[in-house]
């Protein structure tokens, strides 16, 4: 290619750069405000989504997700926009080694999901029942999450029933959340406890997993690209 043409590719590439990471700071500054909005007023958020009741987000603190899943795409979007504007390689490097390690992260959770689904669960389980035993009854807004999500999908806790044993809703009330009272006061009618919430929406999960899986690979492949682009960016950068 001749040096204008160089050049035309180079100022193109660079504008598309800037307006694809304008799109995710954007999008990265939205899902902030919801994440405090949802951590301010949650149970507004629940009435408005609650139908939702089978998403993943339903089983942890969405305000919490929302919130770092934001913050993290507004340092994305902040990297490549305003490095790609300021043709700045060492805010370029950033940008790309940024996305590498989200992608590195997303590929490892992926094995450990895929190939260790008993380990995820046990993290999982960790990470979440902890929480449930701690704010269960006593967060408005993750109270509410909870129960639209064992009422909708027909579940209690995180594994089962005993997930709410030595919990402060427990040691208060001294029942089951009423979602798992009528398994637990008469089994014979049902023949056994309700299942665990993670059971559930991994089954969930499996049904939907093409879709899933088709996210994912578009997800991967855009961070693919971003990664290219900047590459390609830096180092022309060198040659101007």
């Amino acid at each position: 290619l001749s040096p204008g043409a160089k050049m035309g590719c180079f100022t193109f590439i660079k504008v598309m750069m800037i307006l694809f990471n304008l799109a995710i700071f954007l999008s990265g500054g939205t899902l902030l405000g919801v994440g405090i909005w949802v951590k301010v007023d949650g149970e507004s958020f629940v009435d408005i989504f609650g139908t939702l009741s089978s998403s993943v987000l339903q089983v942890v603190n969405v305000s919490y997700v929302l919130i770092v899943i934001g913050s993290i795409l507004l340092v994305i979007g902040f990297l490549g926009c305003y490095g790609a504007q300021k043709e700045s390689k060492c805010l370029l490097m950033m940008f790309f080694s940024v996305v590498l390690i989200i992608f590195i992260a997303e590929v490892a959770v992926a094995v450990v999901a895929l190939v260790y689904t008993g380990l995820a669960e046990t993290l999982l389980s960790a990470l979440v029942t902890p929480v449930l035993k701690e704010k269960y009854g006593v967060d408005a807004a993750f109270t509410q999450i909870w129960n639209t999500t064992m009422t909708k999908v027909h579940c209690c806790g995180l594994n089962n029933y005993t997930d709410f044993n030595d919990s402060v809703w427990y040691e208060t009330h001294k029942l089951y959340p009423s979602q798992c009272s009528p398994a637990l006061a008469y089994p014979h009618l049902c023949g056994c406890l309700l299942q665990g919430c993670f059971d559930q929406i991994l089954e969930e999960i499996r049904t939907n997993a093409g879709v899933a899986g088709g996210v994912a690979a578009g997800i991967a492949a855009l961070e693919i690209a971003a990664m290219a682009v900047s590459m390609y960016l830096y180092c022309r950068l060198d040659e101007k």
